[in-house]
């Protein structure tokens, strides 16, 4: 149990409240303002730049499992193809911070600033002097819920799946990286940098387009639909554009939130995780096979692959829980993960599903 004598003097109380009333205490770091959102746990060792600059954490506080947090700093902000090198977007997706130890100190080659004055530079909070595992342990128990970060001013709990995060997320504008022979458009749900590093190291041309763009007169080899937050049912304008891409032959590649809209368009269903899927461990096997890989996710939502009309059939399954990860037409290039196959987590585990979707272009333009 941290001691108040051994608060750092700029820290303030603060008071992470859940909705089934539980209430943790703990201290300041980052921006002191009040937030509400969607609990969340991320049970990963290291990454927590990435993790919190993923679109797919929108509205939600994040809860890190690994005790120490902070050490390595963040790193600066350099730029490679019209991309923040070492960051998944330009900037920090979550609504607030909860870890058991924070260091103020911190030490990395890369290291540009600290995890606060970072926090504070995107005006989220940040809490520690919490027993996170406790904290996570009591989420896996009664299930994700609604809490709020408060000072002495109480706030209203937010429910985040309610909105249309995806919207918030998105490019507003068409963007252009690489020249390479090769052309993806890419639906932008909320993408990660990475996906697109992906892309480019394969010879293409990624055209980056917003998620309610209807992309029927654009030209293309290949439809990428990319991963975002939130429930995809809030997304019934890209839900309609992907039923038009199905209609026709040209392949089709989803990757979390894009294998749940490519599943609502076949004409399947989706539904709520109790506390999703959030972390580097996972695995998964591969439908029809012996193969198991260990994978990086984060979605709240599943598609229900036994609601799949026919003609599909699940391509992947979470061995922990038995949920689908990822779908696949039977004659058509159509296919998808739930996991993300260019987090690193092997640190080239399923990489191999760009390679694939590659072929099934090049197959498609010959």
């Amino acid at each position: 149990m941290i001691q108040a004598n051994s608060i750092h003097p700029a820290s303030k109380p603060v008071k992470l409240v859940l909705e089934d009333g539980t209430e943790w205490n703990g201290w300041s770091f980052g921006a002191e303002v009040p937030i509400a959102g969607e609990v969340v746990f991320n049970t990963a060792m290291t990454g927590y730049p990435e993790s919190m600059t993923d679109a797919s954490y929108q509205g939600q506080i994040m809860v890190l499992t690994y005790p120490l947090i902070g050490n390595y700093g963040v790193p600066g902000k350099q730029r490679e193809n019209n991309m923040l090198k070492f960051f998944e977007s330009d900037s920090i997706h979550i609504s607030g911070l909860i870890v058991s130890d924070y260091s103020f100190e911190y030490s990395h080659w890369n290291a540009d600033q600290s995890l606060a004055s970072w926090l504070k530079e995107f005006n989220i909070p940040g809490v520690f002097g919490i027993d996170t595992r406790t904290l996570t342990k009591h989420l896996r128990e009664e299930g994700a819920m609604l809490g709020k970060i408060i000072y002495q001013e109480d706030i209203p709990f937010i429910n985040p799946n309610l909105i249309n995060l995806v919207d918030q997320v998105s490019t507003k504008e068409i963007i252009r990286y690489g020249n390479g022979k090769h052309k993806i458009l890419l639906i932008d749900c909320g993408v990660k940098n990475n996906i697109i590093r992906c892309f480019l190291k394969r010879d293409t041309e990624v055209i980056r387009v917003p998620w309610d763009t209807n992309i029927e007169s654009l030209e293309y080899d290949g439809l990428f639909i990319s991963n975002g937050p939130g429930d995809p049912k809030q997304c019934q304008i890209t839900i309609n554009n992907i039923k038009k891409a199905l209609a026709e032959d040209k392949p089709v590649f989803g990757i979390c939130l894009g294998n749940q809209l490519m599943g609502l368009a076949a004409g399947g269903d989706t539904y709520k995780l109790k506390y999703g899927h959030r972390s580097h461990n996972q695995p998964v096997l591969q439908v029809g096979t012996n193969k198991a890989y260990i994978t990086s996710q984060n979605h709240g939502f599943a598609l229900d692959d036994s609601t799949l009309p026919e003609g599909w059939e699940p391509l992947f399954r979470n061995l922990n829980d038995q949920t689908n990860e990822g779908i696949r037409h039977k004659t058509k290039p159509f296919f998808s993960s739930q996991f993300h196959p260019e987090a690193s987590s092997g640190p080239t585990d399923t990489e191999f599903l760009f390679d694939e979707f590659i072929e099934k272009i090049v197959n498609y333009k010959n």
